[in-house]
């Protein structure tokens, strides 16, 4: 695990020398570091979060679980399958608990795997037995992956559907092809059969036009809404509708075009987000920044946006549990800043941005 942990950081490091675009000037409201509970730390890159009761189960690129409860702290074993691809971004990323977790100890998880014809994204089951996470069976397999643009978010939908994020992998022309799983929110049964109800017939396909969405949440309504990495700049996020085309690479930003969907915010052409997981609470969405270093408000009914936390550094996912918000950093991916004892799980209520 050590060995990939540093090739992934390896790897991004030769990234930062063109990731020097800051992000946009928008309304800053943060609030006091001393309002905000440090609840894990020493993580290795972290990506997702979920949380189950008083419990916190968050997924490591490098390829482990850490559960966190209360003060203690444990990193457990997943064994894959596959080997975990190094490239940068890539590892293990989504990762979600079964509805019935309690019962079944079962998770769903998204992971980059390189083998002897390339290098792919795979879906699969997470069984937990003895601590130790075992992959158990696979949901689908040859996702488009690349160097970069791997997507990897999974979230179950109020509609108990399992939806997954892919990225472009750099290869731009994918995102409009819907004979390719690239750039694409995927939607599937649990058992990783295709719902009947997807818009294109016998295809995982709930939208497509997507360079790199990283994050997904669903309003009280059952209305999809996801953030989405730009081309240096232009980063979005969107309303989601199924079958609908968002437009990478014919259109970015503000542009418009008949049959293309122009995002409800954009950071513009001179500014990027870098946005990540996401969630939401009384009408307004919460995402995760990366390039952004911070947590980011954008209010539906006003359409406003300002960012309500900074100074931590990059952060990869938000979850929001009753008065709590969650979110964790993202310092030792290879593009940040390390602070002591990064990367870090933090909460703050939510009552802080009302």
């Amino acid at each position: 695990m050590k060995k990939i942990f540093m090739l992934l950081i390896a790897s991004s490091l030769m990234l930062m020398a063109c990731n020097n675009k800051q992000s946009e000037d928008i309304p800053v409201s943060t609030i006091s570091q001393n309002q905000i509970e440090v609840m894990a730390e020493n993580l290795e890159i972290p990506w997702s979060i979920q949380k189950l009761g008083n419990t916190f189960y968050l997924s490591e690129r490098v390829g482990s679980i850490v559960k966190v409860e209360g003060d203690r702290q444990e990193r457990q074993q997943v064994e894959l399958k596959k080997e975990l691809a190094t490239a940068a971004e890539a590892g293990l990323l989504g990762f979600v608990l079964d509805p019935n977790f309690q019962q079944t100890n079962l998770a769903y998880a998204y992971y980059t795997y390189e083998n002897s014809s390339g290098q792919y994204n795979r879906i699969v089951t997470l069984q937990l037995e003895n601590n130790v996470w075992r992959e158990e069976q696979l949901l689908f397999d040859n996702i488009p992956s690349g160097p970069f643009h791997h997507g990897g978010r999974l979230r179950i939908g109020p509609d108990n559907k399992l939806y997954a994020t892919t990225g472009d992998a750099l290869e731009s022309a994918l995102a409009q092809d819907l004979n390719s799983l690239g750039g694409k929110i995927l939607r599937m049964n649990l058992d990783g059969s295709i719902p009947n109800d997807n818009p294109f017939p016998n295809s995982y396909i709930y939208s497509y036009g997507h360079r790199n969405p990283q994050g997904l949440t669903w309003l009280a309504d059952g209305s999809l809404y996801a953030s989405e990495h730009g081309n240096d700049a232009n980063d979005e996020i969107n309303k989601i509708e199924a079958g609908k085309n968002y437009g990478w690479r014919i259109i970015q930003g503000n542009e418009k075009r008949e049959g293309l969907e122009t995002p409800i915010f954009t950071s513009g052409s001179n500014a990027t987000w870098a946005p990540s997981g996401m969630d939401h609470y009384n009408g307004k969405l919460y995402v995760a920044a990366l390039r952004g270093a911070g947590v980011y408000e954008f209010n539906l009914a006003n359409k406003e946006s300002e960012k309500v936390i900074s100074g931590l550094g990059r952060i990869r996912d938000v979850f929001i549990d009753e008065e709590f918000l969650y979110f964790i950093s993202n310092n030792k991916d290879g593009r940040g800043n390390p602070q002591e004892n990064d990367d870090k799980l933090y909460r703050v209520s939510i009552s802080q941005f009302q």
